[in-house]
């Protein structure tokens, strides 16, 4: 199996930036597609932005499109995603996950990702 770890969050004001960081370790970072989604207290888990396993397609929610990129270094065994322009909806634990590649070039719900990381807190305040 993989782990994973997330790191990089932190307190930002509204339209500052981060960027995520989450490192895999224990498997063959190459063979699984990626993901980044968050939660909010008291909400669901939502979809947020994902990588084929080769980082060639990408898809972002449309909340965050045009201001989030998501990049894979499997050189590395590290995912990133870079969080410009934030708002204070952009608030929430995010977490990485990882599923086995299929026969999609990437997934979308958090039902398809069999591994999780502990997820770091991106508070952006107003």
């Amino acid at each position: 199996q993989v782990q994973l770890v997330e790191s990089g969050g932190g307190l930002v004001q509204a339209g500052g930036s981060l960027r995520l960081s989450c490192a895999a370790s224990g498997g063959t970072f190459s063979v699984y597609h990626m993901g980044w989604f968050r939660q909010a207290p008291g909400k669901e888990r939502e979809f947020v932005a994902a990588i084929s396993w080769s980082g060639t397609y990408t898809f972002y929610v449309d909340p965050v499109k045009g201001r989030f990129t998501v990049s894979r270094d499997n050189a590395k065994n590290t995912m990133y995603l870079q969080m410009n322009s934030l708002k204070p909806e952009d608030t929430a634990v995010y977490y990485c996950a990882a599923a086995r590649k299929g026969p999609t070039t990437l997934y979308t719900s958090r039902h398809d990702y069999g591994y999780w990381g502990q997820g770091t807190q991106v508070t952006v305040s107003s």
